[in-house]
């Protein structure tokens, strides 16, 4: 039987891709976003690609009001949480807006939850949480950090609020996904990730290079234990990512309580070997700076996704040369994102093939 999902945050990034794999699951979906930094363009392409559309509600996680509308007008039976704003840069600045944003809207989204009688939730969150390490691979029952800056701050105190919540109320079931570094797009090129501005993740800086859009790329530190110097991350595919949202709605189906897994692909790249990669599968050369370290940053963050796959049955399948192809072949065919479907640069490059080989 078929159920309507509410995503948060659905016309973005990573709320995109999971909402096309919910339709592609059978089920039914709502979008709610508030557009502030993502475009009604990839609801449009994820019904190209799968043949259903979403339900789409332009509006905001804090606007009480339109929440309990939103939830007496469709028959809602969970939520997939994205909505949130997440620039690290930017929460430096701001930390105000992330806490409203962030928690507050949380806080928010939960109430008009439970005032519906909906208590099955998917959080995104964020390896963020852990803080520094003192070893890898980062599993689940590792303590939590302290983040470096607002944004992680912000969604471990969401994880917190959702822990507290789940121990006074046994109706609720909560998932607490930890995700590591998302990449790639659909192997389609239909839909990805669409920066507002100069890129804050490295892949998306690195494919705007490869196109002439950003002169260099900048490599933060190249003094860090590790083999080659520079900064060692967990990168997983985006649609593998999706997968994983999946696999924990329906985990959620058998029980209550709080639950909490990493998604990521338990492999660690470093700076160069991303930026390597990226000239496999481009054909282009990637420019680069070394600089100094940035304060906050880590030498290496990497998960233990052997978890997810005991209990959620799930596990990474794209590796790092899926996730090279599918990013190229997204910037080629949207060199400034989701502004014109048919824009393809000048050069003449072909699309790569569609592949989801690791």
């Amino acid at each position: 039987m078929t159920s309507t999902i509410l995503v948060t945050g659905g016309a973005g990034y990573i709320g995109s891709h999971a909402t096309l794999a919910l339709l592609e699951a059978g089920h039914d979906v709502v979008v709610l976003d508030n557009l502030c930094n993502s475009s009604v363009e990839s609801l449009e392409r994820v019904e190209r690609i799968c043949g259903r559309a979403p339900s789409f509600v332009r509006g905001d996680i804090r606007d009480a009001a339109m929440l309990d509308l939103l939830f007496a007008t469709h028959n809602i039976s969970a939520v997939l949480h994205f909505a949130g704003l997440k620039a690290v840069g930017e929460s430096v600045r701001e930390p105000l807006a992330y806490y409203e944003n962030n928690v507050a809207g949380s806080i928010s989204l939960c109430r008009a939850m439970a005032r519906a009688g909906v208590f099955r939730l998917v959080f995104s969150s964020s390896a963020t949480v852990y803080g520094e390490p003192e070893r890898m691979p980062i599993a689940e029952d590792f303590p939590t950090g302290t983040p470096t800056n607002p944004y992680g701050r912000s969604k471990l105190m969401v994880e917190e609020a959702l822990r507290d919540l789940a121990a006074s109320d046994s109706r609720w079931a909560i998932a607490l996904l930890r995700y590591f570094n998302p990449v790639g797009a659909h192997e389609s090129g239909s839909i990805g990730e669409s920066p507002n501005g100069i890129p804050n993740n490295l892949l998306p800086y690195i494919s705007q290079v490869a196109v002439g859009k950003l002169r260099e790329l900048t490599v933060y530190g190249n003094d860090y234990a590790t083999p080659d110097g520079t900064g060692v991350r967990d990168y997983i595919h985006v649609v593998d990512l999706a997968e994983g949202h999946l696999k924990a709605l329906a985990r959620l189906t058998c029980g209550t309580g709080l639950h909490v897994w990493n998604l990521g692909t338990g492999t660690g790249y470093s700076v160069l070997q991303m930026i390597h990669a990226f000239e496999q599968a481009s054909g282009r050369s990637i420019p680069y700076r070394i600089a100094p370290r940035r304060p906050g940053d880590i030498a290496e963050c990497w998960a233990d996704p052997r978890k997810a796959a005991s209990e959620l049955g799930w596990q990474a399948r794209r590796g790092i040369d899926a996730m090279m192809r599918d990013t190229w072949r997204w910037q080629l065919g949207n060199p400034d994102g989701y502004v014109d479907e048919d824009s393809v640069l000048e050069s003449g490059v072909p699309l790569p093939p569609a592949s989801i080989a690791s």
